[in-house]
């Protein structure tokens, strides 16, 4: 089972700010979430600033923390777990959508860093073929991520070439009948 994690923007009317609805809530690191009805969500997995991450033992999903309320076990959202692990997948679906949207032939896709690494040549379903100028790289599209510029990889354009530079080499030494030197 592959656990996801995704940004929900829940709201709740409070009028406590963020952090002192935690505190009183109890929404802290391994406390226990709750439905409205007592019934079992999820574990907090940790807290930053306003945002608590739920593991639901399906998916990772952060929410605000004015999501929570005080129960008598501890912290309670308005949601079942049923309930939140289906906004989850919705929202895992629409950002893939949005991100093959953006995987067009001719499409520039940015590093980690980003600067420009390529341009989409080609996309299906499983991979993306990228024109890095003097060479083409097919990378899973889960290598990918929708960025606010483009496309999105994990890691610079240098860094790009050079696994697909030393790839290319180790798959001409694959195919070197054995005995033969290389030029």
């Amino acid at each position: 089972m592959s656990m996801k994690k995704v940004f929900l923007g829940i709201s709740a009317a409070a009028l406590l700010s963020g952090a002192a609805l935690a505190a009183g809530a109890g929404v802290k690191a391994g406390a226990a979430v709750s439905d409205t009805s007592g019934n079992p969500v999820g574990t907090i997995e940790s807290v930053s600033g306003d945002l608590a991450v739920v593991s639901t033992g399906t998916n990772k999903v952060s929410l605000p923390v004015s999501s929570f309320g005080q129960g008598t076990k501890g912290p309670i959202i308005a949601m079942t777990k049923a309930e939140l692990d289906a906004a989850a997948s919705g929202a895992q679906a629409n950002a893939r959508n949005e991100l093959i949207a953006q995987l067009t032939a001719g499409a520039s896709v940015y590093g980690s860093d980003g600067a420009s690494v390529g341009t989409v040549d080609a996309a299906d379903a499983q991979f993306v073929t990228l024109n890095l100028g003097d060479q083409k790289a097919k990378l899973p599209i889960e290598s990918f991520s929708k960025g606010a510029q483009g496309p999105v990889i994990g890691m610079t354009a240098a860094d790009l070439k050079a696994a697909v530079g030393g790839a290319s080499g180790q798959q001409a030494a694959a195919e070197q009948p054995a005995g033969s030197a290389q030029n």
